[in-house]
């Protein structure tokens, strides 16, 4: 198996709904975002997929989040915007385009990251 790894990242606020304490205010994060794609094997150029093409991606995804206030956005009305359902978010939209995405990982500060993957 050959997987490939690109990173993105983002600027939002957000609030938690349902949470007592500190998070429950609004506040803001700049969130690193990973993805891992698995391929069972190679194109005749010897690549997974080309970089480029994972990142635009992963880019055009996480853009969409860049500089908002995420509780705004029709997806999170509905979904507490945590890391763990913003990575599930990332995840949905990515796996629509490319069905090699195996995981999505958003990092919310240097020491704390929720992974949605849908592999046991």
């Amino acid at each position: 198996m050959y997987c490939i790894k690109v990173k993105s990242n983002f600027s939002a606020a957000h609030n938690l709904k349902n949470y007592r304490g500190k998070c429950e205010h609004l506040h803001g994060h700049n969130w690193v975002v990973e993805t891992i794609f698995s391929y069972g094997s190679l194109g005749k150029e010897g690549m997974a997929v080309d970089f480029r093409i994972a990142k635009k991606l992963l880019k055009d995804v996480v853009g969409k989040l860049d500089h908002s206030y995420l509780n705004r956005l029709a997806y999170f009305k509905k979904t507490n915007p945590t890391s763990e359902n913003i990575a599930r978010y990332i995840y949905d939209n990515v796996k629509r385009r490319n069905k090699n995405l195996r995981s999505v990982s958003v990092w919310e500060n240097e020491t704390s990251c929720a992974i949605y993957t849908t592999e046991d």
